[in-house]
């Protein structure tokens, strides 16, 4: 196999294991499980208190002692297990622990597919801007084959979802054992301290004012992501206790319906370039706030039938609301910080999105519709959405009024 193949066929693997459970566990929680809702809003806390410190660990590991894609093997292998067992487990409290567990896992092999990739493809001789971007949209491919696996299947809220994305990690395990060597390097390096090697210089970014505000408005966004990993697929499959929609494409097939936002994903990526250049960086930032409230709002008014549309429009507004974000936040740290400390300044970006982000978003959606949404163990759905695109169109509000950035033509390569 060719050295594009074996990576894409990585990155494949890499976010099938995800695609498997993250947008379904909901219905296994709520549905097979029939636990409290505002125990399951901690549950995707997981991802971010796993992004505060496992990458960081691992990156130095990977750095001083231990090749990249050994390291990667033994994670997924751990995380195939963690996964595995994951179905056994009859406590709303331990399911925590056991789901956590296995983010601290799966969170550093992202970083370490990455890394893996870049230097695959630098010894290769290959250009990584042409090749790499190429390689990397299969493991959102992978994303989407998963949730239509899991869906088709009849799996979207049976333990069956663990199993399978436990198979494709111990799988992809034993493939990394195949991937090109990628031996530490830290002894290639200048001698760097303690606080060099862990990324906390970065922190010192919190001093600059725009950057500061840059890092909130992440932690802000990032909250919201969570929102509609953790209830797209349930507010879905909720439809089924309205008589008029319990047997609609919409409740048979939710999965399918949410994994529009992902397909959305891989093409509005191939628009970044044209609107940075057009608006800047600000201005395209602004507008993926913008995209939240359409995407919340959309959903806040949509339903299977008259208001289908609705929904997946959201669906294909996600894509502009998740990307123009996260790639354009990311240009931003790199155009806008110094050399030496660009990879930390990045890795700060995603502890801000990934990290608290994630866990305050996560936490404090499930403690607000738990108690404020949750009527007779029915959620309002419309007021739920409405309320979260409120929130969103106050953050992009903020943004335009206390961010101050200079309107450039950006060119992507």
């Amino acid at each position: 196999m060719g050295l594009k193949f074996r990576l894409t066929l990585m990155n494949f693997l890499q976010f099938f294991i995800w695609g498997s459970w993250l947008i379904t566990i909901g219905n296994y929680w709520f549905q097979t499980k029939q636990w409290s809702g505002a125990e399951f809003g901690v549950i995707f806390s997981t991802m971010g208190i796993a992004s505060l410190f496992m990458p960081a660990i691992i990156g130095v590991i990977a750095d001083r002692w231990v090749n990249a894609e050994k390291l990667y093997a033994a994670l997924h292998i751990l995380g195939a297990a963690s996964l595995f067992l994951i179905p056994q487990i009859n406590n709303p409290v331990t399911f925590f622990w056991g789901i956590l567990l296995s983010m601290f896992f799966y969170m550093p092999t992202i970083a370490l597919a990455n890394s893996i990739a870049y230097t695959a493809l630098k010894n290769g001789k290959y250009d990584l801007v042409k090749d790499f971007p190429p390689i990397r949209v299969w493991g959102t491919v992978g994303f989407i084959v998963a949730m239509w696996i899991v869906n088709l299947s009849g799996n979207k809220s049976s333990a069956n979802q663990f199993y399978i994305a436990s198979a494709a990690a111990f799988l992809l395990g034993l493939y990394a054992l195949s991937l090109p060597k990628c031996p530490p390097l830290a002894h290639l390096e200048g001698k760097k301290t303690l606080s060099q090697v862990l990324g906390l210089d970065a922190f010192g970014l919190f001093k600059n004012r725009k950057m500061a505000l840059f890092f909130l408005f992440s932690m802000c966004l990032g909250a919201a992501l969570q929102l509609t990993n953790a209830y797209g697929d349930v507010y879905l499959d909720d439809f089924k206790n309205v008589p008029a929609y319990a047997n609609s494409f919409v409740i048979r097939y939710s999965t399918i319906i949410m994994s529009i936002s992902q397909i959305s994903e891989t093409l509005f990526i191939l628009a970044i370039p044209f609107f940075l250049k057009r608006f800047g960086i600000k201005n395209v930032m602004l507008i993926s706030m913008l995209a939240w409230v359409l995407r919340f709002g959309l959903f806040g008014f949509g339903n299977p039938a008259e208001g289908l549309w609705m929904i997946i429009l959201s669906c294909i507004v996600y894509g502009m609301a998740f990307d123009f974000f996260n790639i354009s936040g990311s240009l931003f740290v790199e155009t806008t910080t110094d050399p030496s400390m660009r990879s930390s300044a990045q890795g700060l970006f995603m502890m801000m999105t990934n990290g608290f982000g994630a866990i305050i978003g996560s936490s404090v959606s499930g403690f607000v519709i738990q108690n404020f949404f949750t009527h007779n163990g029915l959620k309002d759905w419309h007021s739920i959405w409405l309320t979260f695109a409120a929130y969103s169109l106050t953050v992009a509000i903020l943004f335009a009024v206390f961010f101050k950035h200079k309107h450039e033509s950006v060119t992507v390569d």
